[in-house]
């Protein structure tokens, strides 16, 4: 297996600007009680393709509605990677949780994007059957899986990334 990322926290600053963006009842205090039980992405077994993210704050997600949870967790990857992000398996079987991009796409550049890289997954419970998710602190909820990728023989991309969505395509 190649080793080609390793896992972090952003700031605590960038997190707590970021949380009270998300949960616009977190004061400083709480954000930094979050912060400080923040766990970093890890695979449950050795055959396991998927680094489980674990959700820093209880969160109840009814039938239709939508959460964004900012993860406190950034990825440091080596070119030629990406990081694909999704929700648990069993979440979107049991309860069709999806994210709201489909399928989340963290390059190799965002590392060094002007919020630090900061993983956000945005949530929807798209249940069917009226069924109610907690997700309580410190369970996985999504995972991420690293992708190595090709480009064309005639590739000129130059741009630098500062930003997060579309920031590429200003």
């Amino acid at each position: 297996m190649n080793r080609i990322a390793h896992f972090e926290k952003v700031s605590l600053e960038q997190y707590t600007a970021d949380a009270k963006k998300c949960f616009s009842m977190l004061t400083d205090e709480n954000c930094k009680e979050i912060f400080d039980r923040i766990r970093l992405p890890l695979r449950a077994t050795s055959g396991s393709a998927g680094y489980d993210f674990f959700i820093p704050l209880t969160v109840s997600l009814e039938p239709n509605e939508t959460v964004t949870i900012p993860t406190g967790i950034r990825a440091a990857i080596d070119e030629g990677w990406f990081l694909m992000c999704c929700p648990r398996s069993g979440l979107g079987f049991k309860y069709r949780l999806r994210l709201n991009n489909t399928v989340g796409i963290i390059d190799s550049d965002y590392y060094f994007a002007d919020n630090e890289g900061h993983i956000h997954i945005k949530l929807t419970n798209e249940s069917n059957q009226d069924k109610t998710i907690l997700m309580e602190e410190n369970s996985a909820f999504a995972q991420g899986i690293f992708i190595p990728f090709g480009i064309t023989t005639d590739d000129c991309a130059e741009a630098v990334r500062t930003g997060g969505f579309g920031s590429t395509s200003k």
